[in-house]
């Protein structure tokens, strides 16, 4: 996969760098700041036969010159202008309104994660291929906060509480077969409950497996 990196610290940039090409993919630009991440992007998907969007980009929330939010708004900045470009956001702690921000109106390849997940080089980059093959990767922190305001709607209120705790875990990026372990079920078990949940959230089979994200998505946001 081509990945563009929006990291200010050039010691992590440079790892983050380092851990995706010695397994293959290609870092396409490394960037400091937001505004440099979005003329980068801007550049590559106007240059004529040169190879187009990066399939995602991975962003600190919290860039110069301010240090606030001026990654997550380049993320949501880029995702209104390339839909379907991948953006996977980094921070140091779980902010759980830019996180809703970056979910709002996203359909195709998202990740929030805290920047300790890095340290598991396995699943970091996991995660940076699920987003890039237009999947989710959240942080459990992330899920478990945003769960907790969702808990207050009545959005959801058709599914059970296993097809909540099934949903969570989708959230997290997690595939049936990992649902399944991580719940002690069998994998049809979890087929059926993932089966229930499209079906009481109105997603027909002619969404294809973009379902799951959109699953996923319709959960946070609810």
């Amino acid at each position: 996969m081509r990945v563009v990196i929006a990291e200010d610290s050039v010691l992590l940039r440079e790892g983050l760098t380092r851990l995706l090409t010695d397994r293959g993919h290609e870092v396409v630009a490394g960037v400091g700041d937001a505004e440099a991440l979005v003329g980068t992007i801007d550049e590559l998907a106007a240059a004529p036969g040169g190879g187009g969007l990066p399939d995602v980009v991975v962003v600190d929330v919290r860039m110069p010159p301010t240090h606030t939010d001026e990654g997550v708004r380049a993320a949501v900045r880029l995702r209104k202008a390339h839909p379907e470009l991948g953006v996977l956001v980094l921070s140091q702690y779980v902010e759980e309104e830019y996180a809703t921000e970056l979910l709002a109106g996203s359909s195709h390849g998202v990740g929030y994660l805290l920047k300790d997940r890095v340290a598991d080089v396995r699943e970091f980059v996991d995660a940076v291929v699920r987003v890039a093959r237009g999947g989710t990767a959240l942080d459990p922190e992330v899920v478990a906060q945003l769960l907790g305001r969702s808990r207050k709607q009545d959005a959801l209120a058709g599914l059970t509480p296993r097809e909540r705790e099934v949903l969570g875990l989708m959230a997290e990026g997690r595939t049936n077969s990992a649902v399944a372990a991580q719940l002690v079920v069998s994998h049809g078990a979890v087929e059926k409950h993932v089966s229930n949940i499209f079906m009481k959230l109105g997603l027909s089979q002619s969404d294809g497996d973009h379902r799951r994200v959109l699953a996923v998505l319709r959960y946070l946001k609810s």
